[in-house]
């Protein structure tokens, strides 16, 4: 109750606290540093006084200040270690406030010393950790951001590069905003990166960044990114609202993406080539991250309990973007998986759209439904119009639904909105039977639908039927259904249908026959084989798996073929390869040996989290008593990216079962650092 008591007097005061002081622009010059992991700052801030307050407070998680000025003085202060707390000095009016501080952030600003960047994530983890500044997204302040660092790297932050000036080893990176955004959407990145511009059709620069080793990845990671700007530009009907759009990704990032305000920052696991592109691209997420840019940076929700506002429009539009870009059949079809999603989560998911503790599924998906719901009720051009009357009424400010929904409703009178919220919104229930509706205006969808139907029919009545939509051109969901129906049947009854799926030659067909098909005939394995050469890693793996169990005779020819597979940033086949030449009577004792070691390298702070649990996980089913896995398991648990930390905490635990392995931790704890230490102790001591 105490704790309530305080979140909700901590919310009660900064709402007070905006309609009494308004700050209206930041400039920061900010020093890290990643050796001590540690940002020296100096910022000014210019604010104006509405009306009398007593104390005006700055968001500041554990930092120290100096020098803490208003208007050319210097003021008391009271530091909480959560707030910078200003109560003298300032006056009604026109105000500047500047200070020095120092802060070692535990979070939200990252230091990857294998990686040799520094990155920060505001969302949901405040921005206050690295920069005094506001926790509340409704006060909106201009930040120009100015940043010392090594000369050999490159900087990045919100809004245009004004200048970069030498000084000594550093250099001076000024960058500049013209309009004001919440403080959870400033952004730093460094790093070895390069970069291309190009203009958008409405001459806004587009700046794309790439690490130097991931160069000739540059056109299949960025593939149809222009596309997707002007699009969604002309869609929307609002001009892109800042001065330029950047892009770039870093190693081991927290989520796939975020729309930091002009400066989108992305996972690694994005930065693919050629054959990666099919298992897993870029294109959602780009077009997603710069939906937000209006929904999010430009527009913000009031409160968690609207954040709708901004998921939901983000996730619809990219899918509007990825129709423009893939089709209409794989639009419908992701508006279709996502219904199946959601209908199967209402049965525990009680929570509606609109409430702040809803599920991710819901604000994005659900709220993306809703948003086409609409959309299909009042037709495209008037959703458009009350779109970009909306942008404009409230552009730079904050919002809630029923100021959306207002605008809906000057456009489309006849349209329901009270009767639209209380459904869509305000219900945990799916309505399935208005989505199928929806989904049946498209012709594949309908074809889907019937394919379905087939599943109450024997193989018999079928047989004509799956011949011809295997050999039409439907799109491929329509297929992979039919190998779906396929896989209890007997392989002499369905080896034709095999073929033809085989014949369409389709990665996600193929894919499908691989993955469905685990007992490989003789007479098919020269069919299956031709698997290998897919161009899709996933598609290699899978059947690299089922080749290897169901012909062991000729696990030397798959060795050979795999040795120089590399795979996705995971480096999965990679792995995949090493495994089982490790495990394998292929090899000589020495090539083995170099295979294990790097194996081994592989579980190290050296690499991506991804690429780390990938080899510690076959490297447990190898050896699990290899001391250098163990260390590398250990270290997992104080990794930043909370799923990697998980993985690592979860395996100890699971290991720790055993006597064996406590008495083995037991004995690594004095050899390792500090950090690692301490947390290997805590699950030590665990009860059983």
């Amino acid at each position: 109750m105490r704790l309530l008591f305080f979140l909700l007097f901590t919310a009660l005061t900064f709402a007070q606290q905006t309609t009494k002081v308004d700050f209206i622009k930041c400039n920061a010059s900010l020093i890290p540093e990643m050796d001590t992991k540690k940002v020296n700052g100096v910022v000014v801030y210019e604010f104006k006084v509405i009306s009398a307050i007593d104390s005006i407070r700055i968001d500041a998680v554990n930092m120290t200040f100096s020098t803490v000025e208003i208007n050319g003085k210097p003021v008391k202060f009271k530091n909480s270690n959560k707030e910078l707390v200003l109560f003298e000095g300032f006056t009604k009016g026109k105000n500047k406030l500047r200070f020095a501080y120092q802060a070692f952030p535990k979070q939200t600003m990252y230091f990857n010393a294998g990686s040799n960047q520094i990155w920060t994530q505001g969302q949901g983890k405040y921005t206050s950790h690295w920069l005094p500044s506001f926790d509340d997204v409704n006060e909106k302040v201009v930040f120009n951001l100015n940043v010392i660092y090594d000369k050999n790297c490159n900087v990045l932050a919100n809004g245009v590069l004004k200048e970069v000036f030498p000084d000594k080893d550093k250099k001076i990176w000024l960058y500049e905003m013209q309009k004001p955004m919440s403080s959870y959407l400033l952004a730093i990145v460094i790093g070895d990166f390069r970069n291309k511009v190009i203009a958008s059709k409405s001459s806004i620069p587009l700046q794309f960044f790439i690490q130097p080793k991931d160069t000739a990845k540059f056109e299949s990671t960025y593939r149809h990114s222009k596309k997707i700007f002007d699009y969604l530009e002309q869609e929307i009907g609002y001009k892109y609202p800042w001065q330029i759009y950047k892009q770039v990704p870093v190693e081991d990032f927290l989520y796939a993406g975020m729309e930091n305000t002009s400066c989108t920052i992305f996972a690694q696991d994005f930065v693919v080539d050629e054959i990666g592109f099919n298992d897993r691209n870029y294109v959602n997420v780009n077009a997603h991250e710069l939906a937000h840019q209006w929904f999010g940076d430009l527009v913000t929700a009031k409160s968690g309990k609207n954040h709708w506002l901004q998921e939901g429009f983000a996730t619809y539009y990219a899918l509007l973007a990825e129709r423009e870009v893939f089709g209409e059949d794989y639009f419908y079809h992701q508006l279709y998986r996502t219904s199946l999603q959601l209908k199967n989560a209402a049965k525990t998911d009680t929570i509606p759209v609109m409430h702040e503790k809803a599920s991710s599924l819901s604000f994005y998906q659900k709220g993306a439904w809703a948003l086409h719901v609409i959309r299909e009720a009042i037709g495209p051009k008037l959703f458009q119009k009350a779109v970009k009357t909306y942008l404009k009424k409230y552009q730079y400010k904050n919002v809630e639904t029923d100021e959306f929904l207002a605008e809906i409703k000057k456009v489309a009178p006849a349209f329901n909105t009270d009767e639209f919220k209380k459904v869509w919104l305000e219900d945990y229930h799916f309505q399935t039977e208005e989505a199928n509706a929806l989904l049946k205006k498209n012709a594949f969808m309908r074809m889907l639908f019937e394919t379905q139907q087939l599943r109450k029919k024997s193989l018999t009545e079928n047989q004509q039927k799956f011949t011809d939509l295997l050999k039409s051109d439907a799109f491929y969901p329509v297929k992979t259904e039919i190998v779906y129906q396929l896989k209890d049947i007997a392989f002499s009854d369905k080896v034709a249908f095999l073929t033809l799926a085989m014949q369409t030659n389709d990665i996600k067909v193929r894919q499908t026959v691989a993955e469905f098909t685990t007992e490989i005939p003789l007479e098919f394995k020269s069919q299956y084989e031709s698997l290998l050469d897919d161009a899709s890693y996933e598609t290699k793996e899978i059947a690299f798996m089922n080749l290897w169990k169901n012909f062991p005779e000729s696990r030397s020819v798959y060795l050979s073929k795999a040795k120089d597979w590399i795979g996705g940033n995971d480096k999965s086949l990679r792995i995949l390869f090493l495994t089982f030449s490790i495990l394998s009577d292929e090899n000589q004792s020495e090539e083995k040996s170099r295979f294990y070691n790097e194996l081994v390298d592989y579980t190290s702070a050296k690499y991506e989290s991804s690429v780390r649990q990938n080899a510690i996980v076959n490297m447990l089913s190898i050896n699990n008593k290899d001391t250098a896995v163990l260390k590398s398991l250990v270290n997992a648990t104080t990794h930043h990216k909370w799923q990697f930390s998980k993985f690592g905490r979860d395996n100890i635990r699971k290991l720790l079962k055993e006597d064996s392995f406590r008495t083995a931790f037991e004995t690594l704890l004095p050899t390792l650092p500090e950090a690692d230490k301490n947390q290997l102790q805590k699950l030590l001591s665990e009860k059983p």
